[in-house]
């Protein structure tokens, strides 16, 4: 079962299980969320409308569905959001997760769990701290990444309190199609397709481009995902990311060689975070060790098919609707 299987990564995490087959797939939805990032995969899978802050309708969605394994992505995930909403942030991704968690306790069933918590745990991350390993301390600088602290602990916590078989992530930046605005790489494709179709003038307004982050693609992401839930060692943390960090507007660069017009380029104010991480690196030794797994994509495919995807989106947005018969 995966909560948030609409999403991002939720909707690559269930085509990837789809082609190991001999697997039955499930998963949550907002009561007003959106299919359509699971077209592809039609019938194959299960799909429930579940609000995860209800108590009890994640209690009778878990007695009905009886998960051998849960991956719970379902979150808030926008750091720039968390700023304007810190108490929503917190609320959300904490109790959803508590539910899931207390629910196995009351049904009596044990399945193994992915909590995917995130990299922006570490925070403000000192040069000597690179690359960022596990026992890194960790320094959130945003809402976000607070609450993020909170659903990681609290998977160990019911590891060591209550036995279950709980494994967690630290995901780094990870990207590729399908990510929504709010988000550098979709923000800059969302832009360049814009300018193409002759929707926007041929101008990009950017936030910070000096930051430097670790990168990788989603696909790799989810991949990491599986191996980690099945060979993880329950109680234990895993970073995901790509041990090598890129500079924004190095990003900037690439994407800009593959727009088919020229664009200007133009600082934004409102785009620049109260609190930024000049430099994070990851250190994925320990996934490495336990899982085998290292990232197939290359940033510049990710770059394109981020951006292809982005083209059909807006060219979407131009066509116009199917006539209708009467």
């Amino acid at each position: 079962m995966i909560t948030g299987i609409g999403g991002f990564a939720g909707s690559h995490l269930a085509e990837y299980l789809h082609t190991i087959g001999d697997v039955e797939i499930s998963g949550t939805l907002s009561p007003r969320g959106s299919a359509a990032n699971l077209a592809a995969l039609g019938e194959a899978i299960g799909l429930h409308r579940v609000d995860l802050m209800e108590t009890a309708s994640v209690r009778t969605l878990l007695a009905q569905v009886q998960p051998d394994a849960i991956y719970h992505l379902a979150a808030r995930a926008a750091v720039g959001a968390s700023w304007q909403d810190p108490a929503g942030t917190l609320h959300n991704n904490i109790t959803a997760q508590l539910n899931l968690l207390q629910a196995c306790i009351e049904l009596g069933i044990a399945p193994r769990v992915l909590v995917v918590a995130s990299a922006d745990e570490y925070g403000r991350v000192r040069p000597e701290d690179l690359p960022v390993d596990e026992d890194t301390p960790l320094r959130p600088v945003n809402p976000y990444a607070v609450s993020k602290v909170a659903q990681d602990y609290m998977g160990l916590q019911y590891h060591l309190s209550h036995g279950l078989p709980i494994v967690r992530v630290r995901p780094f930046n990870h990207s590729g199609p399908r990510q929504e605005t709010g988000f550098v790489i979709p923000d800059f494709c969302s832009q360049i397709a814009r300018i193409e179709a002759g929707l926007q003038e041929p101008l990009l307004r950017v936030g910070n481009l000096e930051a430097e982050r670790d990168l990788h693609d989603v696909r790799d992401t989810v991949r990491a995902y599986h191996l980690a839930l099945e060979h993880g060692e329950p109680g234990s943390v895993y970073n995901v990311g790509a041990e090598r960090a890129y500079a924004i507007g190095e990003i900037l660069e690439r994407l800009l060689a593959l727009a088919h017009t020229p664009v200007r380029v133009e600082p934004d104010p409102a785009r620049m975070r109260p609190s930024d991480i000049p430099r994070i690196v990851s250190d994925c030794a320990r996934l490495r060790r336990a899982t085998g797994w290292a990232p197939r994509y290359t940033l510049e495919q990710t770059l394109q098919d981020t951006l292809d995807y982005w083209r059909e989106r807006v060219g979407q947005e131009l066509s116009p609707p199917s006539p209708t018969t009467q």
